[in-house]
C-alpha cells in the first residue's frame, strides 16, 4: 500500500522538473574557466634565442611516479647547438595515457623546461596517439583556455605560513 504515494510523489518531482527551464552548458562553444593550479597538457619550453632549456638530465623521467616520460639524451656539438648545456634530449616523450598530472616532473626539472599548461582537451581515437613526442610538446598551444580568477579559486595561504 506505501508503493503508491511513494511512487506518485516521484511523478510530481518528475512534473516539477519538466516545466523548468534546463541549465545546459554547451560545452564545445562555452568552456568553463579551470582553476589556476590546473595541471593539464605538457609544454616544453625554450629561450628566447630558440634553444631547448631541456638539457637530457632524465630528473623529470626519475621524478614520475606513473613511469610515463622517456628521455634519451645526445651530446651537444659544436655545428649543432640544440640546449645550453653539454647534452641535450634527442628523445622526450611522455606517454599521456599513463600520466596522472602530479606535476612531479615540473617540480624536479632545475631548469624550469617542463612546465603543465591549462589545455584539457587531450583525448585520442588511438593509443598510440596519446605518446607526445618532442616535437608535439615543443609546439605552441593551438587555442587560449580560460583561467578562473586566482582570488576567488586559488589555494589560500595556510595559517601556520601566514602567521609565522
Amino acid at each position: 500500500m506505501a508503493v503508491v504515494p511513494n511512487t506518485l510523489k516521484g511523478f510530481g518531482v518528475t512534473l516539477k522538473q519538466i516545466f523548468k527551464k534546463p541549465i545546459t552548458q554547451q560545452y564545445p562553444e562555452y568552456k568553463r574557466p579551470v582553476y589556476p593550479r590546473f595541471r593539464g597538457r605538457h609544454r616544453l619550453n625554450r629561450f628566447e634565442n630558440g634553444l631547448e632549456k631541456c638539457v637530457g638530465c632524465s630528473l623529470c623521467a626519475a621524478a614520475c611516479p606513473a613511469d610515463c616520460i622517456r628521455v634519451v639524451p645526445a651530446e651537444n656539438t659544436p655545428d649543432n647547438r640544440v640546449s645550453a648545456g653539454e647534452r641535450y634530449a634527442r628523445i622526450y616523450e611522455i606517454n599521456m595515457s599513463r600520466c596522472i598530472f602530479c606535476g612531479y616532473c615540473e617540480l624536479a626539472c632545475p631548469f624550469d623546461a617542463i612546465t603543465l599548461g591549462n589545455d584539457f582537451e587531450i583525448s585520442e581515437y588511438n593509443r598510440d596517439d596519446l605518446i607526445y613526442t618532442k616535437d608535439m610538446l615543443l609546439a605552441p598551444p593551438l587555442k587560449r583556455v580560460p583561467v578562473a580568477d586566482s582570488d576567488l579559486y586559488d589555494t589560500p595561504i595556510p595559517y601556520y605560513k601566514e602567521h609565522a
